[in-house]
């Protein structure tokens, strides 16, 4: 299905071009476009979001991906982070076309009852319509679910987070929307400029009948104002202005506590108790839960050859301890200051985060100032015995399971650190820490993102950030 709604499509410059198909006795496999520019959510601060200019321009060209899509009759279903990629040039790509379905073909409607998607992304009637056990669910409509889903990407550009858990009762934020008619008092929706707020609202109105179609999104004074980032045929202008400034936005405040509550549950607590999460929505119904029924098209962390004998500790379980100091001389510490001098990721950790002067000087394209690769990483002096001790316990205070025995220390490395936990959301979040020698004296520790939220992994990169600033090398300290 996935090749067939790919194909049917066809060309558009925001969504990733499919090339061609071909199968073996064990695998199908799809040749499409590379995103050069790697995850857009990647490079935007989680709590932070971006600047409105920015979060303009992405959205025009997520609105007009989605508007072709649903010319041509097809609706994606999943339209979240994780499938908002960047070509180098820094625009938008939609990608993953594994929940897509087509709900109109000759003028003919069809209704989608499939419970699929990520639950802070999806529309409320995903969840109340579709088809439950041996009970079957009275639909929704693909396109619309898409607007409701688009509605959140936009809050997520603005504010770095999402507006509620799930669209559930079982919510705190979502329930409040609902009370207030969407004049919530969240801190979140506060923030937000005044006048995208009634754009928001409409495409996030739970009576279908009445959301915002796709023409009244183009036609908002929000949509339509003008943004010099914009160029006439929608694409990217002034790509090295845009680069630079979601490239400096990046930072890391070592102040910040990483164990206080996520703002979700800081909402949560002003119920009477914890209430129940998206993922609980139907635990006493069938003893399944809203995330397990959730159609995805990731593919589950290959756990296989990994001892699943780890222990989940409890959050603050484990008592703060600082490893032996590692100190360097003067010689060695301008040796690693120069070595790591046009690192990018190195920005990040300095009070007033810049470009590197080397990226600037010949740039000319959105890639040349933010790489495709991740700036989940940091770099160390400490030895893998003093460093992978120091970052499993700094898991261990986030409730992350750890191994047990964690291999490659005693040869050198690499060390890879399988992440598997549920982020402030409750959804899924897996990758890898890789812990590797980049040079004499100096190891890189990356987070590479399996399976979850761009911003939720850069959220939890931070937290352990925090947790283990004395083990990170930076050139100011």
């Amino acid at each position: 299905m996935e090749v067939t709604v790919h194909k049917h499509i066809g060309d558009h410059r925001n969504i990733i071009s499919f090339f061609h198909t071909g199968e073996d006795t064990t695998w199908r496999w799809i040749a499409m476009e590379l995103a050069e520019g790697g995850d857009l959510f990647d490079k935007i601060e989680a709590d932070a979001g971006v600047g409105e200019d920015i979060a303009h321009f992405y959205f025009t060209q997520l609105i007009s991906a989605v508007s072709y899509m649903h010319s041509k009759g097809v609706g994606h279903r999943d339209i979240k982070p994780e499938n908002v990629l960047l070509s180098g040039n820094g625009d938008l790509k939609i990608a993953d076309f594994g929940l897509a379905t087509v709900f109109e073909y000759n003028g003919k409607m069809k209704a989608c009852t499939t419970l699929c998607g990520s639950p802070p992304y999806i529309a409320p009637e995903v969840i109340t319509c579709s088809t439950r056990g041996q009970t079957k669910g009275s639909g929704y409509r693909a396109d619309f679910a898409d607007i409701w889903s688009c509605g959140v990407v936009l809050f997520v550009l603005l504010a770095g987070n999402t507006p509620w858990d799930s669209p559930t009762e079982e919510s705190f934020e979502f329930s409040e929307y609902l009370e207030k008619n969407a004049r919530t008092t969240d801190e979140l929706w506060q923030r937000l400029p005044p006048s995208v707020l009634s754009l928001l609202r409409g495409m996030m109105k739970v009576d279908v009948a009445s959301r915002f179609t796709m023409e009244d999104v183009r036609r908002h004074p929000w949509f339509t104002r003008p943004n010099k980032y914009i160029s006439s045929e929608g694409k990217l202008r002034d790509q090295l202005n845009l680069a630079t400034s979601m490239f400096e936005s990046l930072h890391i405040d070592f102040s910040q506590d990483p164990l206080a509550p996520p703002h979700s549950q800081s909402q949560r607590s002003r119920q009477n108790g914890p209430s129940s999460s998206a993922m609980d929505i139907d635990m006493q119904e069938n003893g399944d839960d809203l995330q397990s029924r959730l159609s995805s098209t990731q593919p589950e962390m290959p756990m296989g050859n990994v001892a699943i004998d780890w222990d989940t500790p409890l959050v603050n379980a484990f008592s703060s301890t600082q490893p032996t100091d590692h100190t360097m001389s003067t010689t060695q510490d301008y040796q690693l200051a120069d070595r790591l001098e046009d690192e990018p990721a190195m920005s990040q950790f300095s009070q007033n985060p810049t470009v590197p002067l080397s990226r600037t000087q010949n740039a000319q394209n959105f890639h040349d100032i933010i790489p495709s690769r991740t700036l989940n990483r940091f770099y160390s002096t400490w030895g893998l015995k003093l460093l992978v001790p120091f970052l499993s316990e700094a898991l261990h205070r986030l409730g992350v399971p750890v191994p047990n025995q964690i291999a490659g220390i005693e040869t050198g490395g690499p060390v890879v650190i399988r992440v598997a936990t549920k982020d402030q959301r409750l959804c899924l979040l897996q990758g890898n820490i890789i812990v590797e020698s980049v040079s004499e004296g100096l190891f890189e520790v990356e987070f590479t993102k399996v399976k979850g939220d761009p911003l939720e992994w850069r959220r939890f990169f931070k937290k352990v950030a925090v947790l283990c600033q004395d083990a990170i090398y930076r050139p100011d300290q």
